[in-house]
């Protein structure tokens, strides 16, 4: 799955999710408007209520891209 459609079920479920990077809190709907379309297609997996973590080629989990935040 991708970042993208990840973020997208995020925001069609209207849940009130923050997304936590390094840096700032994100909803996921600014992060869909505002990141690349070379990030949105990066692979990863939804830990619900937990992270979303890049998939590296390898096929096993990455580096945690987000955090949620409820």
């Amino acid at each position: 799955m991708s970042l993208k459609e990840i973020l997208q079920k995020i925001v069609d479920s209207g849940d009130a999710i923050t997304l936590s990077d390094s840096e700032k809190d994100w909803k996921a709907s600014d992060l869909l408007s505002r990141l690349s379309e070379r990030m949105l297609k990066t692979r990863a997996h939804h830990q619900q209520g937990m992270y979303i973590a890049e998939i590296n080629e390898g096929g096993y989990l990455g580096r945690v891209m987000f955090k949620v935040k409820r």
